[in-house]
């Protein structure tokens, strides 16, 4: 039990630390070819449980400017993601009627990979993005009025008394980032109108559980959800969980649907899922304790498939430079004695290096000119869409290596 830390949900002492992966560097910390001898910072990453509301948490949080005020995350560069949004985008504008004098509004709004589709359709938005150099492509490129800016109650709060409240706010992948949580959803609250959605998603636990996605967690993911845990935190400022689909992305992620309290019928659904996470124990510590034994079993089985691939004198490489594979790759202990390089389609990412391992960053390409026998693939969240993109390098006889949620060869 550690008492030196609080939930940041509901404030209890005592949290259980479940997993730790030891001290790692910042996942998306990618460095330049020139500072790869320097020393690198890093931090304890523990995975930890709150008896009190069944939040999942790291324990140690990095302050948010040395994670986001300059940001090698794009998510345009990522086709399944723009996909994904425009297909809720164009969903919800039918749904809630949204037309010229409605206002969707997104935290994390990235470049505007989501706002976009509706802009195109002619309703009003607005990005609230923390990451300048993000925030500067989302105006330049599509043309998305966005805001620098944390979002919080007070910028919620600044937002309402220039008489902006949103019809729509979107919330994707970045409720789990937020320090201040309360403070978040607090916000949500402010800057909804008072029949307006609210339309969340984030990684969710059984999925990270069932599948050992140990390498969603890094210093950025400082959640990680139940719809238990959910509804106890939206409860507490206003806010009510209405409905909640699970959709596939990212391994596995639930879209929740929340309005001030009392302005809609709650679905079937949340209570059937509610039920669902009781059952498998979402507010006990076995299904964590299980958790923590697949996932030094999965390190060890990756480690001996990799250690018998070169003992065979079999080359390898890695696609993807993402936050998960900062995390398993550092975690595993697997670096430039296993791996000869990294590719990843982000021109941002190519030509720097991998935090804690110092890999060098390549494009996709570079995959055909060396053609390395294997490829580990770290962002196997997107297993179909880059097999699909590899089509050559695997018809030239490249295999891939997919990690999780048990080492296999593609």
């Amino acid at each position: 039990m550690n008492e030196r830390h609080a939930c940041r949900s509901c404030g209890r002492k005592g949290l259980k630390t479940i997993l730790s992966l030891g001290r790692t560097p910042l996942a998306n910390a990618l460095r330049r070819p020139e500072d790869a001898g320097q020393p690198e910072a890093t931090f304890p990453l523990d995975l930890a449980f709150c008896a009190g509301c069944s939040l999942v948490q790291i324990l140690d949080t990095v302050p948010p400017e040395h994670l986001f005020d300059d940001y090698p995350y794009f998510s345009s560069f990522s086709d399944t993601m723009v996909s994904h949004a425009a297909t809720l985008a164009n969903r919800l504008m039918i749904e809630r009627k949204l037309g010229p004098m409605s206002l969707v509004a997104e935290a994390a709004s990235n470049d505007g990979y989501l706002l976009k589709a509706y802009k195109a359709a002619g309703v009003p938005v607005l990005g609230i993005e923390p990451a300048k150099n993000v925030a500067a492509v989302a105006v330049a490129r599509n043309g998305i009025p966005t805001r620098v800016a944390y979002f919080g109650d007070e910028c919620a709060e600044r937002l309402a008394a220039e008489g902006l409240r949103a019809d729509v706010f979107h919330a994707h992948n970045v409720l789990a980032h937020v320090p201040d949580l309360n403070g978040f959803v607090r916000g949500i609250r402010t800057l909804l109108k008072d029949n307006g959605l609210a339309v969340i998603e984030a990684p969710y636990l059984k999925d990270m559980l069932d599948h050992c996605e140990f390498d969603t967690i890094y210093h950025e993911h400082i959640f990680y959800f139940s719809l238990t845990a959910l509804t106890r935190c939206f409860h507490r400022h206003g806010l009510e969980i209405v409905d909640v689909e699970r959709v596939p992305i990212h391994g596995g992620t639930l879209r929740i649907f929340a309005t001030p309290t009392g302005a809609a019928k709650v679905s079937p659904r949340v209570i059937a899922l509610r039920d669902e996470e009781q059952a498998w124990g979402v507010s006990t510590e076995a299904p964590y304790r299980l958790f923590a034994e697949r996932v030094e079993t999965l390190r060890l089985e990756l480690r001996e498939l990799l250690s018998n691939l070169k003992a065979e004198g079999r080359s390898i490489a890695a696609y993807g430079a993402s936050a998960k594979g900062s995390t398993l790759l550092n975690y595993c202990g697997i670096g430039r004695d296993t791996l000869d390089f990294v590719v990843d389609r982000s021109t941002v990412k190519q030509g720097r290096v991998t935090p804690g391992t110092g890999l060098k960053i390549f494009a996709p390409d570079h995959l055909l000119e060396e053609m390395p026998d294997y490829t580990l693939l770290l962002t196997w969240n997107f297993a179909e869409e880059i097999l699909k993109q590899q089509a050559e390098y695997r018809a030239r006889g490249g295999r891939f290596i997919t990690p999780v949620p048990t080492p296999k060869v593609a």
